[in-house]
This record gives structure tokens, C-alpha cells and sequence, in this order.
């Protein structure tokens, strides 16, 4: 069986300039790559807190979810990337909060910078189903 891929933005996360936010693979078993969430609402506000953005980031990446018929339990793999140190304790109970138990495979950076000067936390995932 063929591979068929299919890009998917929904209309539940801010539309993208230059990507897409997932790319389904299907065939024998559905691949989701999602791209890096960031802490930004569908109205392109970001708030102005570690904690607000932590929050918008990982709705965003269970909307993405929800609209490819899946949830968070389908996550095998993520990414995330942090600008500050001192987000480690919120972003890892912000974490715990939305995975409960389920623990994908996980990479944590922490960089100098993101693509906007005003995002402190960016998280990409790929989900199989």
C-alpha cells in the first residue's frame, strides 16, 4: 500500500506563514508530524507569561490532534524548545498536566532565541495511530 500524505491547518490554531502544523502519513498506520506549537491564539495574541504561553502551546498541539482524530495518548515523539531556564518547573508541570502518565519519547532544548522575539516556548510532536 502506498503512502498518502495529507497537510493539515486547522482553523482551531493560527494559520501558518511559510509551513504546515501537521502532515498526516497514512498507509498500513496513520503518522502525524506536527509542527512546533508556540504559545500564540488562533487572534495572534501571545500571552505575556511562561505560564500562558506553556498553556497555548500545548492546546494548540491537541487541537492539531483533535482535528487529525487523535489525542495526546497517540504521541510517540516531541520536541520542545525553551528560552529561559528558569520556565524548566512550569513547562514540566505543564507537561505532567496534559500527559498524565503517557511518556512519549522527549528532547528538551533550551535556545537563545524563536522565530518571534516574543515566544518563550515552542513543542513539535509526531503521533502515530
Amino acid at each position: 500500500m502506498a503512502a498518502t500524505i495529507a497537510h493539515s491547518n486547522p482553523s482551531a490554531v493560527r494559520t501558518p506563514t511559510g509551513y504546515t502544523h501537521a502532515i498526516q502519513v497514512s498507509g498500513e498506520y496513520r503518522r502525524l508530524i506536527i509542527s512546533g506549537q508556540v504559545g500564540m491564539a488562533v487572534d495572534g495574541t501571545v500571552p505575556d507569561s511562561g505560564d500562558g504561553q506553556l498553556a497555548q502551546a500545548f492546546a494548540n498541539l491537541r487541537a492539531i490532534l483533535m482535528a487529525n482524530g487523535m489525542t495526546i495518548e497517540n504521541i510517540v515523539k516531541t520536541t520542545a524548545f525553551l528560552t529561559d531556564r528558569d520556565l524548566l518547573p512550569a513547562y514540566r508541570q505543564a507537561r505532567l498536566a496534559v500527559f498524565g502518565d503517557h511518556a512519549p519519547a522527549s528532547t528538551l532544548l533550551f535556545v537563545a532565541g524563536l522565530a518571534d522575539p516574543r515566544w518563550v516556548v515552542e513543542i513539535e510532536a509526531e503521533a502515530v495511530a
